[in-house]
C-alpha cells in the first residue's frame, strides 16, 4: 500500500495517501488531533487531496465507535458530485459554446441568487407530480426539525432553494470524455439549510462536551456519544440534510439537461446513459474490520469495490469517473477532488486575470477577477493526486471540461 504512516504519542495511527503530493503541517496537526480522540476506530485515513479545513481536515476519513463529530461532517452537509453521460458527441455541439453556458445559467440559479426579481426560488418552483412524494417527505422532515429546534428556521423554506447551485467552488460543467462523448457534471450540497444545521449542532456538541470532557485536543472536535441527549437528533438532522443535498443535485441536473435540449443547433439526445450522484461531506454507518462504526468522510468519496465515484479537477484540469477498488485500509474511500494548494486570499494575491485566462484557454467560462480564487493554479496537480491513490480507485473515464459555470 502506497500510504505514509504517521504516528504520534497518545494518538491512533494516521494512514495518508500523500506520496508525491503536499501534506501541509497544519493539516497534519489537525489529523493528529483527530487521531487522539478516544472514539477513533483503528486509524484515521487521509486522502491525497488533504488540506487544512475549518474545524476538521478536508480530505479525511474518520471512523468512530459509538459517536459522531459534527465538525468532521462540516457545514456543507451532503456536498458532493453528480454526473451523467449523454449520447451527444463533441461534433454535435455548436462551435460557439457561449449559448450553452447562457442556457445553463438561465435554467439553474447560481451565485448569490437572493437578489433580483426571481430570487432564490430554485429549479423546482412547482414540484413535478412524479416527485411530489419526495417533496412532501423533505417538507415533513424539515417541519419536524424546526419544531424541535426553532433556531434552525428562517423566513424562506429550504425547499424554495432546492435546485440552486450556491457559491464558492460549486460548479456546473459540460465535459468530453476520452471518446468525445458529452458528459454533464455538477458540484453542490445542502445550501443554507445544511449550513444552519451543521453550525447549530457543532455548537451544541461543544456545549455538551464541556460538561463531560475537559481535555479535547481541539474544541472543534467535540462529539456526540451514542445514547447522549442530542445524538439521535443530530443523526436525524444530518440524514435529512444529506437527502436534501442529493435531491438538490438531481433537480439541477434535470435543469442542465433541459438547458442543453433548449440550446439552438443541439440535436435530440439521450441522457443519463451513465449516472453517478455521490456525497463527499457526510457520515454513514458502515462495517469495517468486523465492527459497525460511523464513517465520516469530509472531502472524501466512498470507493467500495465496483462502486462508481467522481473526482473532479479544477476549472482547467481533467476530472475522473472512477471505480472503487474496495481498499479496507482507506475504509473504502478516495479523494473528492484535487484539493486546494493555497488559500483563496493567497490565490487572489498570487495570480492575475491574465494568468487565469491562460489557464482556462479553450474553456467557455468566467475569466474575471472574481473567480481568481478558483483558478486552476490554486489547486493541487490532479494527475499527482490520482497517482497517489492508484490503489484506491481505477479510472473509468477521463473528462475535460469545455463549459464551466461557477457559483
Amino acid at each position: 500500500m502506497a500510504y505514509k504512516m504517521i504516528t504520534r504519542k497518545g494518538a491512533k495511527p494516521i494512514k495518508a495517501w500523500v506520496e508525491g503530493v503536499q501534506l501541509e503541517p497544519e493539516a497534519e496537526q489537525q489529523l493528529v488531533n483527530t487521531a487522539r480522540l478516544p472514539i477513533i476506530h483503528k486509524w484515521v485515513a487521509a486522502m491525497p487531496d488533504v488540506h487544512w479545513g475549518l474545524g476538521a481536515t478536508v480530505g479525511s476519513v474518520v471512523p468512530t465507535k459509538g459517536a459522531i463529530i459534527p465538525a468532521a461532517v462540516g457545514v456543507d452537509i451532503g456536498c458532493g458530485m453528480c454526473a451523467v453521460k449523454t449520447s451527444l458527441k463533441a461534433d454535435m455541439l455548436p462551435d460557439n459554446l457561449a449559448g450553452v453556458r447562457s442556457a445553463i445559467e438561465r435554467n439553474v440559479p447560481h451565485g448569490r441568487t437572493n437578489r433580483g426579481g426571481r430570487g432564490d426560488r430554485g429549479a423546482w418552483a412547482n414540484p413535478p407530480e412524479a416527485n411530489e412524494q419526495a417533496w412532501k417527505a423533505l417538507d415533513a422532515g424539515y417541519r419536524k426539525l424546526v419544531s424541535k429546534f426553532p433556531g434552525l428556521a428562517r423566513n424562506a423554506h429550504p425547499l424554495e432553494h432546492l435546485g440552486t447551485l450556491g457559491t464558492g467552488n460549486h460548479f456546473i460543467e459540460v465535459c468530453l470524455d476520452e471518446n468525445q462523448h458529452v458528459w454533464l457534471m455538477l458540484h453542490s450540497g445542502s445550501r443554507g439549510v445544511g449550513n444552519r444545521i451543521g453550525s447549530y449542532f457543532i455548537e451544541l456538541a461543544k456545549r455538551d462536551m464541556r460538561k463531560h470532557f475537559k481535555n479535547l485536543p481541539d474544541e472543534n472536535l467535540a462529539y456526540f456519544n451514542e445514547g447522549a441527549e442530542h445524538f439521535d437528533d443530530y443523526v436525524e438532522a444530518v440524514g435529512w440534510a444529506q437527502e436534501y443535498a442529493r435531491m438538490n443535485r438531481a433537480r439541477m441536473m434535470a435543469q442542465v439537461i433541459k438547458a442543453l435540449r433548449e440550446t439552438p443547433h443541439v440535436p435530440e439526445f439521450e441522457a443519463e446513459l451513465v449516472a453517478v450522484n455521490c456525497h463527499h461531506n457526510y457520515v454513514a454507518k458502515e462495517e469495517h474490520y468486523g465492527e459497525e462504526v460511523f464513517v465520516t468522510r469530509k472531502g472524501a468519496v466512498s470507493a467500495r469495490k465496483g462502486e462508481l465515484g467522481i473526482i473532479p479537477g479544477s476549472m482547467g484540469a481533467r476530472s475522473y469517473i472512477v471505480r472503487g477498488k474496495g481498499c479496507e485500509e482507506s475504509f473504502c474511500s478516495c479523494s473528492h477532488g484535487a484539493g486546494r494548494a493555497m488559500s483563496r486570499n493567497e490565490a487572489r494575491k498570487r495570480f492575475t486575470v491574465k494568468d487565469h485566462i491562460a489557464a482556462t484557454a479553450g474553456i467557455e467560462c468566467r475569466k474575471d477577477k472574481d473567480v481568481i480564487d478558483e483558478t486552476p493554479m490554486a489547486y493541487k496537480d490532479i494527475d499527482a493526486v490520482m497517482e497517489a491513490q492508484s490503489d484506491l480507485v481505477e479510472v473509468v473515464h477521463t473528462l475535460k471540461q469545455i463549459v464551466c459555470v461557477k457559483g
